[in-house]
């Protein structure tokens, strides 16, 4: 019995060194942290967003309304945005999956349900990115009415 043990984890040890489809290219994920600080020397992407906040003001309670945060790379290498998650189920976010090169301008996409919803909404969206900090928060706010108000 402990030598066909030994078999099968030895064939499940080979079988699975193999795969390499689903690993990024090292030159892409760079972390310059360490203890000492930052180190300036490694060529890091950089997100920069024209704004961080979008106010939809009134809305009609039901309607779904979007917006775009128009981002930019302004660092020296590509940006990739590894998820993009929201605070609430009523929002929902669409965003580049490839690789953005310096200098490269792209959307996130941020969709508002107001179905259900009632009063001043102030929802958050956080953008995981390969930059320094990895975290960027975006937030949209709205203030939901009743139809025929």
């Amino acid at each position: 019995m402990t030598k066909y043990f030994f078999i099968f984890i030895s064939i499940l040890l080979i079988t699975s060194c193999g795969n390499t489809d689903s690993k990024l290219p090292a030159d892409m994920v760079n972390n310059p942290v360490s203890a000492d600080g930052l180190d300036k020397n490694v060529k890091m992407p950089e997100i920069s967003f024209n704004k961080t906040e979008h106010d939809f003001g009134k809305v009609i309670q039901g309607e779904v309304v979007s917006y775009g945060f128009k981002f930019t790379n302004t660092g020296e290498s590509d940006l990739l945005i590894a998820n993009v998650s929201t605070s609430c189920g009523c929002t929902v976010s669409e965003y580049p999956v490839d690789p953005i090169k310096p200098g490269e301008t792209k959307v996130v996409e941020a969709k508002f349900d107001s179905q259900n919803r009632i009063g001043f909404q102030n929802k958050r969206i956080t953008v995981l990115t390969n930059a320094s900090p990895a975290k960027t928060h975006l937030y949209i706010k709205a203030e939901v009415i009743k139809p025929g108000q």
